[in-house]
């Protein structure tokens, strides 16, 4: 698996979702990291590697495998993988803004 992968936009044509904490890019990282951009302009990078690999991971116990967390994908400006597990963009955004890093743990 590469080290960087840039994602594709999943959403139906002429509909750009405005809200600021909506996500624009997407780059998949190793170690179960994200890097965002927010229509706002706001970057930062998002760890879920404590939510996938928490006893309690659930649907996201399928991101374990690096080749499927590669697999996301924005959808309507949030992060989605193709199991239909996702990640809220509001609360990546606060985090985001905050600190510059949102550590997600089970």
């Amino acid at each position: 698996m590469s080290s960087q992968a840039t994602t594709e936009t999943h959403q139906a044509a002429g509909i750009i979702p405005a809200a600021p904490w909506r996500l624009s890019a997407l780059s998949v990282l190793p170690e179960w990291q994200l890097a965002v951009t927010f229509n706002d302009g706001s970057n930062g990078i998002v760890d879920v590697s404590g939510l996938v690999n928490g006893p309690d991971a659930g649907v996201f116990a399928a991101l374990r495998d690096p080749a499927f967390f590669a697999t996301a994908y924005l959808d309507y400006g949030a992060v989605t993988w193709p199991n239909g597990a996702d990640l809220a963009p509001d609360a990546m955004h606060k985090e985001v803004r905050r600190c510059g890093i949102w550590r997600i743990v089970d």
